[in-house]
């Protein structure tokens, strides 16, 4: 039995909408009929959901870190309360508010109810499901113990939407104050220097050189301030476009690890992110190699991904997981002396968590740190700036005060 959304009028001439279970279109179509309704259109959901997936990215599906964190959380408790599996997914359906979420779960019991196992059926939606996800899932089916990995999974999902709520609530003050202030000294320059500045023209004197430095400037973001800002637009978007060869993108990463600052905080993030995903894994009984090899893939920086691809293949001809992880020279000696303990102790996946656990306390000391030390200096430069130009300002008038006082 598949799951089908369909579109129908009532008796009225109003259209509804909404998910019927059915063995095929034609039986929906009846059911409606018999429902007082006019079918309109009657689509399998899996169907529509593929489609959407394949064609415009707008119209993908998609659910944010947040909602998959509380989507699995449900099915976990459905799963622990021994409910079978496709009415744990129909009841997480009914539960969703959004109409593409409730879709996209109906299509995923549409394939469960067909045979498929829950992993095979959300391999189909891989931008809602990643590789992480489906593998924890297989790995929980076939251990039998899928609702705690489940949680495993919701508290993952949640760490992940915390951390990313945490950085961007930390960056929007800072970005905000960075936008004002750029567009005040816009304005200044392209509007209200040239006012005053016209003034001391007219007056036909000899004006200060700060003063001269200052109409330059004005003349500058007039004539040039748009075109500069249309060329900034064009880097990005070439950059962009220069970074989706794969090779390129790879040097472009590499380069990226070697710089001071974000080098440290890229590296920071990947490890950390390899190390906890690393313990999830081994934690839920999935074997190293593949651990290691589905780590990898989550990570966004496609030379530390390139690198640690090799030291899978280095664990697989018989290396220990702490010396080809120290080969790559992206983790810290704290977490590869913390990996090295967990082998010997039998405990890797605890060690492994209690590595990224530091990892992610360090990096949100660098960026509370970094975020400290960059507002004040953005006041103080913004306050220079204002000041240097009411100075270049001020400057010929005093000028003028002396040559009458004498």
């Amino acid at each position: 039995m598949a799951a089908y959304e369909y579109v129908a009028l009532d008796s009225k001439g109003r259209r509804k909408q909404g998910v019927q279970e059915a063995d095929s279109a034609r039986l929906v179509r009846q059911i409606l009929r018999e429902q007082g309704l006019t079918p309109l259109e009657v689509t399998e959901s899996s169907e529509k959901v593929r489609r959407e997936a394949s064609g415009f990215s707008l119209l993908r599906p998609t659910m944010s870190s947040g909602e998959l964190a509380l989507v699995t959380r449900q099915l976990a408790t459905l799963v622990a309360a021994a409910l079978p599996i496709e009415e744990a997914l129909k009841a997480v359906a009914q539960q969703c508010d959004k109409p593409r979420h409730r879709t996209l779960m109906a299509a995923v019991r549409s394939k469960v109810v067909e045979g498929h196992s829950l992993a095979e059926a959300m391999s189909g939606f891989p931008s809602i499901f990643d590789q992480l996800y489906r593998a924890m899932v297989a790995a929980g089916e076939k251990s039998g113990h899928l609702d705690t990995v489940l949680n495993r999974l919701a508290d993952y999902t949640e760490q992940r939407h915390q951390m990313k709520n945490k950085l961007m609530q930390a960056m929007i003050y800072p970005v905000m104050l960075t936008l004002v202030a750029i567009g005040v000294v816009a304005i200044l320059l392209s509007t209200v220097v040239p006012k005053v500045v016209e003034q001391f023209v007219h007056m036909k004197q000899q004006l200060p050189l700060s003063t001269r430095i200052l109409m330059a400037c004005s003349d500058f973001v007039r004539d040039y301030g748009l075109w500069v800002v249309m060329l900034l637009v064009a880097l990005l978007l070439g950059l962009r476009w220069w970074l989706r060869h794969p090779e390129r993108r790879r040097r472009w990463h590499r380069l990226l690890l070697r710089l001071p600052v974000i080098g440290r905080v890229s590296r920071g993030l990947n490890t950390a992110r390899y190390a906890r995903t690393l313990s999830i894994l081994n934690s839920s009984a999935v074997p190293l190699l593949e651990g290691m090899r589905i780590s990898g893939e989550v990570l966004t920086n496609d030379h530390a991904r390139a690198v640690l691809t090799d030291a899978a293949e280095r664990v697989r001809e018989g290396s220990s997981l702490r010396t080809a992880l120290e080969q790559t020279r992206l983790f810290p000696p704290m977490m590869l002396h913390m990996i090295a303990s967990g082998e010997r102790s039998g405990e890797l996946d605890n060690m492994l968590e209690r590595a990224a656990d530091n990892q992610d306390r360090e990096f949100e000391g660098q960026v509370s740190l970094a975020l400290g030390v960059f507002e004040p200096l953005l006041v103080v430069t913004m306050a220079v700036v204002v000041l240097g130009i009411v100075v270049s300002i001020l400057q010929p008038l005093m000028d003028l005060n002396n040559m009458m006082s004498r």
